[in-house]
């Protein structure tokens, strides 16, 4: 066979499955999209959406979370080199966050810190739970669960512990520490998780009633909390601070997920589902809780708003090339 006919029939190939990938991302961020629409349309008012937020991120999440976790294998799901491949290269981008903003934008040292927190924490789980489960299926998400149970405690310590540093005003190193573990275990999806561990692993039974119930609750979580995401972005308004969500937005959704394959594939060798869960995972655009962070301090406020939305937007091609990349039986 030519490489001229290799290449006439490959490409077709290639674009059929790339359209495939495009259609399985496509889903989850049009129900972002449709939340978007029906707040920027006075469908739905301010106050919907934030119940429609609260009730998923403080009851039917953390339900998910906590069934999920408690019904993990955790000899077969636990692996330090998942959590290594993927919270390296998240503290990785913390830092590149921190000095780009502070060494190209020139911003303040709390600025910088708000804008490298947004580098570091990923909508791990609105997206990268929905995007995963859209490409591989239910069964692809119990890495997913573990990276998640960690993500919040590590993402807030960091970015808390920093930030109180570089407000200190004369405050003691412990008493610094203690304000970061109170404001990091006062998250509902930290308990949650940190329940979930704590079930599983004294064999604590949960009885059938309380799980079915809370499965019920659990269900309606993603899709919700997705629209609500979509509700939440609309008050979001792009202000100047372009270069510092491009910078952003480029960090998290790529060389985050670079420097996970990297050490998932080349130095850990690890399997196919834990380096699709990670790499996935890592993908993802900032959170919300990106500009819930930067609210709580008032730094960089409009910056993290901007790279929230960019991000969101750019990260269906993003996470669609992600997926390109790692392939599978499944695409």
């Amino acid at each position: 066979m030519t490489d001229g006919s290799w290449s006439s029939r490959s490409e077709p190939a290639s674009k059929t499955r790339m359209l495939t990938i495009f259609n399985i991302v496509l889903p989850v961020f049009l129900v972002v999209g449709a939340g978007y629409a029906a707040a920027k349309a006075g469908i739905i008012a301010d106050v919907t959406v934030d119940a429609l937020m609260k009730f998923a991120q403080t009851y039917a999440i953390p339900c998910l979370l906590f069934l999920s976790i408690y019904r993990l294998d955790l000899g077969v799901v636990f692996d330090a080199e998942l959590i290594a491949s993927f919270y390296i290269g998240a503290g990785v981008c913390f830092f590149l966050g921190v000095i780009g903003a502070r060494k190209i934008f020139g911003r303040r040292p709390g600025e910088s810190v708000s804008i490298g927190f947004a580098a570091l924490f990923s909508n791990s789980v609105l997206l990268g739970l929905a995007v995963t489960e859209s490409a591989y299926g239910l069964d692809a998400l119990a890495p997913n669960y573990l990276l998640i149970a960690l993500h919040a405690p590590f993402c807030f310590f960091l970015g808390i512990t920093a930030m109180e540093f570089s407000r200190a005003d004369g405050r003691s190193r412990a008493d610094t520490f203690r304000i970061a573990l109170v404001a990091m275990f006062k998250n509902p999806i930290t308990m949650a998780c940190g329940l979930g561990f704590a079930f599983n692993l004294i064999g604590a039974p949960v009885p059938s009633a309380v799980s079915e119930a809370g499965d019920l609750l659990a269900r309606s979580g993603l899709p919700l909390a997705l629209f609500g995401l979509g509700g939440v972005i609309s008050r979001y308004k792009i202000s100047a601070a372009l270069g510092e969500a491009g910078f952003v937005t480029v960090v998290s959704t790529m060389i985050h997920p670079t420097i996970t394959y990297v050490l998932a594939v080349h130095v850990f060798a690890m399997s196919d589902e834990f380096t699709r869960s990670a790499v996935i995972m890592s993908a993802m655009a900032p959170g919300v809780n990106a500009y819930v962070f930067a609210s709580m301090y008032d730094r960089a406020v409009g910056a993290v708003a901007t790279t929230v939305i960019i991000s969101t937007l750019v990260c269906l091609a993003t996470a669609s090339f992600w997926l390109w990349m790692l392939g599978g039986s499944s695409l």
